[in-house]
């Protein structure tokens, strides 16, 4: 029997767990596991990896060229692939935004022949646009809509109770939300209006911040009978609260916040440390990773955000929230497991099944017959250091520059195509969108 592509002697992560074999792959889908035999036009050698199912991140910001954001398509799931990540899901909050059937088609046809990864976009809420989401969010490459709680990065708010409850209402897909209360967000505004140091980032955008909005989100989903899903989530008391509404709420954490603390990280890296919500103090930490072991985690995402250097060094609070993060989050993760906080097996929930299954994903997230021949292919014991310089974003920076880690991608496999290996990128951008269960 022929193939096109044959996986040959890696630790394979199956349904079941990890079985040493391999992979035949033909017309990009998974079409033989175990012992394979045949000829294929390529061989890969995976003897001393582990090949997981191809990671996915649903939360990335990719802007495309203007006067302030370098980054684009290319450029951003570039580092994509060189991190592992096989599929991206972006934010509507972009340059254009996604808030309209012309602004969604646009980008599906900008990242054709461009992006390096497979790709969805997300629809923005708006009170202009609240009452057309149920149709915005079936259009073909919609992951479906995403609503602003909280003011950050672009212009996309919804933030009273009325407007909320109109896009919980509009539509039957998942929503996905930043859940920050803007009006105690105007209130507090004042602490930081004159200018103030980086660390009063998680005094101004507190833990009541964050805490009030996803109690108003919830009480509104429940009413509207909506699911959610509840984007880097920070508080230990917001996991409190969402371990009551798993029914009808997901969950993301992020790299950042499992990785990195306040007051250090605002030390150490100043602005590169600013987002929202904020980097809080260890104690919240700590109740991430309890949340994650205790299963409230649904997935980990990125939360790439491309800022330059020349953003970030403008003072606070006029520097700019968000962090590179697309290219770091396998290693940072892998780095995790290496260190015990979690297991092979829930790094694969996290990363790939998981996503799969909030968004319903049709034929990824998994290493099954039929699926996309998806492939993360890791080794568990390569010790690296990330840098800047490893950074193919334009921003060309991270805030975990310098960090060492336990575990690599080795190569990204996209419908099996291979991608990236040995840190070098192969052949050419061949990502299509994303097809998702509830629209086929």
């Amino acid at each position: 029997m022929n193939f096109d592509l044959i996986i040959r002697g890696g630790t394979v992560f199956t349904p079941g767990g990890p079985a040493q074999g391999d992979v035949g792959v033909r017309n990009g889908k998974i079409a033989a596991l175990g012992v394979v035999n045949g000829d294929a036009a390529e061989v890969y050698d995976a003897r001393n990896l582990t090949v997981l199912p191809g990671c996915i991140d649903e939360q990335v910001h990719f802007r495309e060229p203007g006067p302030t954001h370098k980054e684009d398509l290319e450029s951003g799931t570039r580092g994509a692939v060189l991190g592992g990540i096989v599929t991206v899901f972006e934010m509507p909050n972009t340059d254009p935004s996604t808030t309209t059937v012309e602004a969604i088609n646009d980008k599906i046809r900008r990242a054709t022949g461009r992006a390096w990864t497979d790709f969805a976009f997300y629809v923005g809420a708006s009170p202009e646009n609240a009452d057309e989401l149920g149709m915005l969010e079936r259009l073909p490459g919609c992951c479906g809509v995403k609503m602003f709680m909280g003011s950050s990065t672009g212009t996309l708010l919804v933030a009273d109770d009325e407007n909320v409850a109109r896009v919980l209402k509009s539509g039957t897909r998942r929503v996905t939300v930043h859940s920050e209360d803007d009006m105690r967000l105007q209130e507090r505004a004042a602490m930081v209006a004159g200018g103030a140091d980086v660390s009063m980032h998680p005094e101004w955008r507190d833990v009541e911040t964050a805490v009030r909005s996803t109690q108003r989100l919830l009480a509104l989903a429940r009413a509207a009978h909506r699911r959610v899903h509840v984007l880097h989530v920070t508080t230990a008391e917001e996991m409190e609260l969402l371990a009551q509404h798993k029914d009808i709420a997901t969950v993301e954490v992020l790299p950042q916040h499992l990785t990195l603390a306040a007051p250090e990280c605002y030390q150490k890296l100043g602005t590169y440390a600013q987002m929202n919500p904020p980097i809080r103090e260890a104690r919240h930490r700590d109740a991430l990773w309890a949340a994650l072991n205790a299963g409230v985690v649904d997935c980990i995402g990125s939360d790439h955000a491309p800022h330059t250097r020349e953003e970030k060094a403008r003072p606070y609070p006029r520097s700019p929230s968000g962090l590179t993060g697309v290219q770091t989050t396998v290693p940072v993760m892998l780095n995790h497991v290496a260190e015990g906080r979690l297991t092979l097996q829930r790094f694969v929930d996290l990363m790939s099944a998981g996503p799969a299954r909030i968004f319903g994903i049709a034929g990824k997230g998994r290493v099954a017959l039929g699926y996309d021949a998806d492939f993360t292919v890791v080794d568990l014991k390569a010790e690296r250091t990330i840098t800047n310089d490893w950074i193919a974003s334009r921003a060309g920076w991270t805030a975990f520059d310098g960090m060492s880690v336990t575990g690599w991608p080795k190569a990204t496999i996209i419908r099996g195509h291979v991608v990236m290996r040995d840190d070098e990128l192969l052949n050419k951008p061949i990502g299509t969108a994303v097809r998702f269960q509830e629209t086929l």
